[in-house]
């Protein structure tokens, strides 16, 4: 397969992975309206943080009664992931000067699982470039018309739409956990950790002690 096959198939790879995970921006933007958030903060947080499992958990930490600092910290947590990412890529992808500010923006699952499949460098490029721009698009046009429509609910809890959000975060983690016993494993103990720490500490603070044991055992 020459350079040009590659990098079209790399590309045609990227805008399918991009519009088809970028519809749940409508789950995120429903569920940081039940969360309490303005249409403009939801849209404003998938603008600048784009990484969704962060910004599930920070809007889910919020409905539940958490401060911001503590949700902040858990998403921050939850999003330190792709830093990981970014180093494997930075080689791969070799982007210079004030791009590599916007192309580290991108640096999250997806883009990187499409970027590492590809077989050749500059075919990492093309497909890194196609998954970014199609769900950074997708997702926050999906995320407007998810908060928009929900804000004109009323209670959008009546509807049992403040289940989205956590409904949502099992479904971008499920296929990880389907792929590993090992993860399945690490999951159900952290949240066995959240749900015994619950009754004694402040909402957010459990999800965020989970996090740290399962990074913790990550390192080891």
């Amino acid at each position: 397969m020459d350079q040009t096959t590659q990098r079209s198939a790399a590309v045609r790879d990227g805008l399918g992975v991009g519009l088809a995970v970028g519809l749940s921006g409508l789950a995120f933007g429903a569920a940081a309206i039940t969360a309490g958030l303005t249409v403009p903060q939801a849209c404003v947080m998938s603008l600048l943080t784009f990484t969704g499992a962060s910004q599930f958990a920070l809007t889910g930490a919020v409905g539940a009664g958490g401060d911001l600092v503590t949700a902040t910290a858990g998403a921050l947590l939850l999003g330190g992931r792709n830093t990981l990412y970014g180093l494997r890529l930075a080689d791969l992808l070799r982007v210079r000067g004030p791009r590599r500010l916007l192309a580290a923006h991108g640096v999250i699952d997806e883009t990187a699982a499409v970027a590492l499949a590809q077989p050749s460098p500059a075919a990492a490029r093309a497909g890194f470039t196609a998954t970014f721009a199609s769900l950074y698009i997708a997702w926050n046009l999906s995320t407007l018309l998810g908060a928009f429509g929900t804000s004109f609910l009323g209670d959008p809890g009546v509807l049992g739409l403040d289940a989205v959000g956590p409904a949502a975060f099992l479904a971008i983690l499920w296929p990880r956990l389907a792929a590993s016993k090992e993860l399945r494993l690490l999951a159900a103990a952290a949240a066995a950790i959240a749900l015994c720490a619950t009754p004694f500490l402040p909402a957010g603070v459990p999800v965020l002690l989970s996090a740290a044991a399962v990074l913790a055992v990550l390192a080891r």
